[in-house]
């Protein structure tokens, strides 16, 4: 078992770095892949004769590391000029914006780019964008403006993943930024990691490997990991102080104080920090902002585009944009009266909204009726009222066909228009349930965060509860809207809890004549299991307790 486990993080791992190191390879008129991997200074970099490269740079910190850098210059510079600071994702280095340097120092921008310390050829301990992360950046920006011509009040900076949660915390932090790129970031860390008690599996796997294969990563870090996945409690106070630090939304006064422009990219299905978060971060957010949803998984929306050509390029081509709105002073050419920008799901459609809480946003409220020895579970717009309790038992020995599928790869596939499907009549009736809704008369477009409330009765101490949301045809064919998880690491077995959660945020057109089906069952690939052993968990009714589903929608 421990093997197996073993071979599908590796599997995982190698999904991750392909899609983040073709970010790096495009620079190149050809794909040098293996030249990045073995030896970083043997990629060639970009040629022109409107900007000039140095890729000797060395920031020092202010406890004396020397981080990698390199730096685009243009070479017909008349006054002094904007200037772009780009920062690593996870695991990578340096060398990863090179074909958006080249792209912005051709239109007058200097751009540095560096690697944080711990990564590529910067010296020290990964910090996970914690203090010293922080005081780098500032040290970034003085390394800036004490060697070129860089106007001090046009500023930015940006990165995908881990380079856009240190320039979120850095520029709450330092008052000479005046516009973010934050491009698959994260609102909460905790959340992120341990989100309604629920360890993100696949993706913590991924970070902590990843980041003991390729950096000189803070031995705090697999130890936390080991401490959510086994909720250990002795522990999890200082792992929540640890993320706390490490939380952009810990840090919104101090954004809006000063006044940072915010862009934000987000996928639907980044199961690594799920959109919710961040969503929160936004709709808090005073400053001048803007955010694109979009299919797909962690940092794939903004690379698969530049890389492949498929679909639009829309993440990187606002990335500049909203440089030359905030940094230049250009005209905006993003509809700034709505900046929440919303790609629907298998559709060429996108709908903008001021506001996820907008009066645009109407809410269906459906209500949980029970599963019947003649009758399937069922989503009905009155209370199921009952005044005596009633129970459907799962059984929690094993997962079911209402999945999020392979990690990484389902989700990736999901943005190249390959939906997630189950077949619903063909779940085991055993270890999972399912509540559909009434035909659809109309298109039902859900755009926001559904939400569940449900009553529990597991007979262990440990349990988990998995919500997918399904659009469902006649044959009971269903492809996946979008999920949620909550899990009880410490529960009163045979004690009924109520548990109230949110699925991710999503856009989604449901077609007339389809039904909506909300699908439960009790573990899922994305997620620790809390429990090894077979167990039984109750769904109550009646008597007071009314599981319902809210589904936001606009007509």
């Amino acid at each position: 078992m421990k093997i197996t486990t073993h071979i599908f993080t590796i599997l995982l791992i190698t999904q991750l770095s392909v899609l983040l190191v073709c970010n790096n390879a495009i620079a190149a008129s050809h794909l040098p892949i293996l030249d990045w991997l073995s030896k970083p200074q043997e990629i060639l970099l970009p040629r022109s004769e409107r900007f000039t490269i140095d890729d000797s740079i060395e920031i020092i910190t202010e406890d004396g590391l020397h981080l990698k850098a390199n730096i685009f210059v243009p070479t017909q510079l008349v006054e002094k000029a904007p200037a772009v600071i780009f920062i690593n994702s996870w695991a990578l280095n340096e060398y990863q914006y090179i074909k958006q340097a080249a792209y912005l120092a051709e239109r007058g921008y200097i751009v540095l780019s560096y690697a944080t310390r711990g990564f590529g050829g910067s010296e020290g301990v990964v910090d996970t964008a914690g203090p010293n992360d922080i005081a780098d950046y500032s040290r970034a920006i003085d390394f800036l403006i004490d060697n070129y011509p860089v106007n001090e009040n046009a500023i930015g900076t940006g990165g995908i993943s881990y380079g856009s949660g240190i320039s979120l915390i850095g520029a709450a932090h330092d008052s000479r930024v005046k516009a973010v790129a934050a491009l698959s970031s994260w609102g909460s860390l905790v959340d992120s990691l341990y989100g309604n008690q629920s360890p993100r599996l696949a993706w913590g796997e991924i970070l902590t490997l990843s980041g003991q294969l390729t950096g000189n990563l803070d031995a705090n870090v697999p130890r936390y990991w080991e401490a959510i996945k086994s909720h250990d409690e002795s522990t999890l106070p200082e792992v929540i102080d640890w993320a706390l630090v490490r939380s952009p939304s810990e840090y919104i006064d101090k954004l809006n104080a000063n006044g940072t422009a915010i862009y934000l990219a987000k996928s639907y299905g980044d199961n690594l920090f799920q959109p919710n978060s961040l969503m929160t971060l936004f709709e808090q957010l005073t400053t001048p902002k803007y955010i694109d949803l979009l299919p797909g998984t962690h940092g794939t929306a903004e690379i698969l585009p530049d890389l492949l050509g498929i679909g639009e390029n829309r993440v990187w081509e606002n990335v500049y944009h909203w440089f030359d709105i905030h940094l230049k002073q250009l005209p905006s050419q993003l509809p700034s009266e709505k900046p929440i920008n919303m790609k629907v799901k298998f559709s060429d459609n996108t709908d903008q909204f001021t506001s996820l809480s907008s009066s645009e946003i109407e809410t269906q409220q459906y209500f949980l009726h029970p599963r019947t020895w003649f009758d399937n579970g069922d989503l009905e717009v009155t209370p199921y009222g009952a005044e005596s309790s009633k129970d459907n038992t799962l059984n929690a020995w094993a997962g079911t066909l209402f999945t999020t599928s392979i990690p990484v790869l389902s989700q990736l596939l999901e943005q190249l228009d390959v939906p997630i499907y189950s077949n619903i009549y063909a779940a085991s009736d055993i270890r999972s349930i399912y509540y559909q809704s009434p035909k659809a008369a109309k298109t039902m477009k859900i755009r926001g965060n559904p939400a569940l409330s449900i009553y529990v009765q597991p007979h262990a101490t440990q349990a988990q509860v998995v919500a997918y949301l399904y659009d469902m045809n006649v044959f009971g064919v269903a492809k996946l809207i979008t999920h949620g998880v909550y899990t009880l690491p410490k529960a009163a077995a045979g004690g009924v809890t109520k548990l109230e959660f949110e699925m991710a945020t999503t856009a989604y057109d449901v077609p007339a004549g389809h039904r909506v089906v909300l699908a439960i069952d009790t573990q899922d690939p994305q997620y620790k299991k809390p429990n090894r052993h077979s167990y039984y968990m109750d769904i109550e009714y009646g008597n007071g307790r009314e599981g319902q589903l809210m589904i936001p929608y606009v007509r």
